[in-house]
């Protein structure tokens, strides 16, 4: 029976250090996903694992195996204490503060952190890569607070209290079979579901903390997010051209051969795509405007950088969720194995993408509300003033522009950077970090408002373009049916609140862009 091939399932997710995708970390939290671990990642781990158990075999010294950790490494451990050690390393280092992480992402992180393990570098058993993913299938989430990280050592108080919670202390959240998170003691989570606590052996503690997990998924998130915050970005674009009846001109493909980056031809092949086919266009071809404004007649030049930096962010971010970024790693090669310390624990590439991606979303808000200034302004829409039916007597969506220029505020305290915030940690040792952690988080914040910012806009060009007699593109009227089919037109002055927070909740589950898929 053990030498039988494994049966694998549809809705399984192999995981070998190797091939995990964004959208795997994003889905996992589905519950027809079933975590499996390769042969492959199997027979490395078992390999790497070796390597360790002869160092102890043989009472080598090697940094991270049977020392002490940062400014405290030249320190030998006795081979009877290896394990104390790894405990105490994990209990000592669970002191973050602070928000608790959302069960949902903690579920994602320990993905990560068992993939990277997986790879076959860490030197671990694969018990514990078995637990984690034991724990990710049967939805228990260790309670981690979110500060602690400062993105390079790796993620060292998250992941304590990820670790903690796999020796049975601390607490976890375990997910009932109403999908509610109901907290419980990690002895008790991990009892109720058959499960039996680590104890830690050399090496083991060290590699589950020694990470950018929580940083990937923190970035993972906004990607997602923004994948589909791009798209709507120039959908837009396209419905607010349409409700102020502006030229299609500067989305003429022509321009954007002669500066052919790939960002901004995109974006304005986009637009070109939703507005074609527009009555609104034929209908003022001999209009008096000469040029519309640059958040109309610029959008792909803005909006095409921000494409490359999201497409390069994600190819980043691929590489950095399918590596090992402990340390020291372990390298079993046949004849003559290594032990290397080095630093893939520092999250520098993580923190910087974060930073442009945060700026990102900041300029996408800023060009967004400017456009939506224009729409509830009769000089460019030729409606009335805020698209107010009794002007004067009602608002209209005044205050809605007015909340877009306030997010727009949070942004911008949000696009600061944080990778240039190094403090200097472990009496020196450890003197340079990325503060990744708070980088990541921020930008999926930002990613938040941003998709508030965007759906405004949505809402006001959609109520525009019912006003408008013609037809506008085909693509922007199956957007602004779609708007239209969750918001009810302005008939009187109403409270907004739960109609910008729907289409804003919808635009990040991604109903939006999978109007056109």
């Amino acid at each position: 029976m053990d030498d039988a091939p494994a049966i694998y399932h549809m809705n399984d997710l192999l995981i070998d250090g190797n091939s995990l995708k964004i959208e795997d970390i994003i889905n996992i939290n589905d519950n027809n996903i079933c975590v499996i671990l390769s042969e492959d990642a199997r027979i490395k781990m078992l390999k790497s694992r070796e390597v360790v158990e002869k160092i102890i075999d043989n009472n080598d010294i090697v940094y991270g195996i049977n020392t002490g950790f940062g400014s405290l490494s030249s320190v030998t451990i006795d081979s009877n204490s290896l394990g104390d050690l790894q405990t105490n390393l994990v209990r000592s280092h669970a002191c973050g503060v602070g928000k608790k992480m959302k069960p949902e992402h903690v579920i994602m992180m320990m993905l990560i952190r068992a993939n990277s393990i997986s790879k076959g570098y860490s030197g671990t058993r694969i018990d514990v890569v078995n637990l984690l993913i034991s724990m990710i299938n049967k939805n228990i989430a260790p309670v981690i607070p979110r500060i602690g990280s400062l993105g390079a050592s790796g993620d060292l108080a998250p992941l304590s209290h990820l670790a903690l919670a796999m020796i049975g202390e601390g607490d976890c959240m375990i997910k009932s079979e109403k999908g509610l998170w109901i907290r419980k003691t990690a002895k008790e989570a991990l009892s109720e579901q058959g499960l039996i606590p680590l104890s830690l052996q050399a090496k083991e503690g060290l590699s589950l903390i020694n990470g950018t997990s929580q940083m990937c998924t923190y970035l993972a998130l906004a990607v997602s997010n923004l994948d589909h915050l791009i798209f709507a970005a120039d959908a837009a674009i396209a419905c607010s051209l349409e409700a102020i009846k502006g030229s299609h001109s500067p989305f003429d493909p022509r321009i954007h051969n002669v500066r052919p980056h790939y960002g901004q031809s995109l974006s304005a092949a986009r637009v070109l795509e939703l507005v074609s086919n527009s009555e609104i266009n034929i209908s003022h071809i001999d209009c008096d405007r000469v040029q519309d404004s640059y958040s109309f007649r610029c959008a792909p030049q803005v909006h095409g950088p921000i494409i490359e930096s999201l497409k390069e962010s994600r190819k980043m971010l691929e590489i950095e969720i399918n590596s090992a970024t402990d340390n020291p790693l372990v390298f079993p090669d046949s004849g003559a194995w290594s032990v290397i310390s080095g630093g893939n624990f520092h999250g520098q590439n993580l923190s910087m993408a974060s930073d442009n991606l945060a700026i990102a979303c900041h300029e996408l808000a800023s060009i967004s509300e400017r456009r939506t200034n224009q729409i509830l302004d009769p000089k460019w829409s030729n409606q009335k003033a805020f698209l107010a039916n009794i002007e004067g007597l009602e608002s209209g969506l005044m205050i809605v522009q007015y909340v877009s220029a306030a997010l727009l505020s949070e942004l911008k305290l949000l696009s600061n950077p944080t990778s240039v915030g190094n403090v200097p940690v472990s009496n020196g040792k450890e003197d340079h970090v990325s503060m990744g952690a708070t980088g990541t988080y921020r930008t999926y914040k930002a990613t938040k408002f941003l998709s508030q910012v965007i759906a405004n806009e949505l809402i006001c060009s959609s109520e525009a373009l019912n006003r408008i007699l013609e037809k506008p593109g085909t693509g922007v009227q199956i957007i602004s049916d779609w708007v239209s089919s969750i918001v009810a037109p302005l008939t009187e002055d109403r409270s907004m609140t739960n109609d910008c927070e729907n289409i804003s909740e919808k635009i990040l589950l991604g109903n939006l862009s999978n109007l056109f898929r």
